[in-house]
């Protein structure tokens, strides 16, 4: 089975804006931008979230006191 990787619109938008070689000064400066991006975007929608679910203090530590998990329990 032959699979042809198609390149997603923001990657055919960045092979065209930097059609030219950066410095690795530039590079780096460029990842940074765009990691703030998206931590600006996931930061914007946990408060979303604590608005829409009234999270507060008091739900962190709850969930901190949480013992949800699966207990363990081995086979002799």
């Amino acid at each position: 089975m032959s699979s042809t990787a198609k390149l997603t619109n923001l990657q055919l938008e960045l092979l065209q804006t930097f059609a030219y070689t950066l410095s690795d000064e530039q590079l780096i400066e460029i990842r940074q931008l765009l990691a703030q991006y998206f931590l600006d975007k996931a930061d914007a929608e946990m408060d979303n979230l604590w608005k829409e679910k009234n999270w507060n203090a008091a739900t962190i530590d709850e969930w901190a006191k949480g013992h949800e998990r699966t207990p363990y329990n081995p086979q002799p």
